[in-house]
C-alpha cells in the first residue's frame, strides 16, 4: 500500500567550498559520485539558504502579508551563523518536484548514505508531509 504522505532528502556538507561546488553544479572530480546518484534519480540540488533567500525576495516582491514565514526566513537569511549552515544544506528535487513518493526518498536515500559514510556528504535526512512530524508555521502575532 502506497503511502499517503510524499517524502523530501535533504544532505548536508561539512564544508563550505564543497558547498559552494554543488551550488554551482560544478563536475569536480570528488563530487562524481554525487552528481552520478542525483542523475540516476533524476534530483536536482537546490541550497536552502538560496531557496530562503528567493522566498524572501517573492515575499518582498508580493507583500509579505501573504508569506506566513517571511519574517522568520529573513531573519534567518540575514544571521551569519544560520547563513552558514544553511549554504551547506541542501534539498534535493526529484523529477522537479520537492516532495514525492516514499519509494523514490527510500532509494534516493539508500543511495546518498554510502557518501556520508565515506565523509563526502555529513548527514542524510529524510522527511515526510505528515503535520504531527513537522514543526507548523507560527501564529500571527506570536513571539
Amino acid at each position: 500500500m502506497a503511502s499517503q504522505w510524499r517524502y523530501q532528502v535533504r544532505f548536508d556538507v561539512n564544508d563550505s567550498a564543497t558547498a559552494e561546488s554543488i551550488r554551482r553544479h560544478a563536475r569536480e572530480p570528488a563530487l562524481a559520485g554525487l552528481f552520478d546518484v542525483l542523475a540516476r534519480h533524476h534530483a536536482v540540488p537546490k541550497c536552502q539558504f538560496d531557496a530562503f533567500s528567493e522566498y524572501v525576495a517573492a515575499a518582498e516582491g508580493h507583500g509579505v502579508e501573504s508569506y506566513p514565514l517571511y519574517h522568520w526566513t529573513k531573519a534567518t537569511i540575514e544571521d551569519p551563523a544560520k547563513k552558514e549552515k544553511y549554504l551547506k544544506s541542501f534539498t534535493l528535487y526529484v523529477d522537479e518536484r520537492e516532495v514525492y513518493a516514499k519509494e523514490i526518498a527510500d532509494g534516493l536515500e539508500a543511495d546518498l548514505l554510502p557518501l556520508a559514510a565515506s565523509g563526502l556528504i555529513a548527514r542524510v535526512s529524510k522527511y515526510d508531509t505528515n503535520p504531527s512530524n513537522n514543526p507548523q508555521p507560527p501564529q500571527r502575532g506570536l513571539a
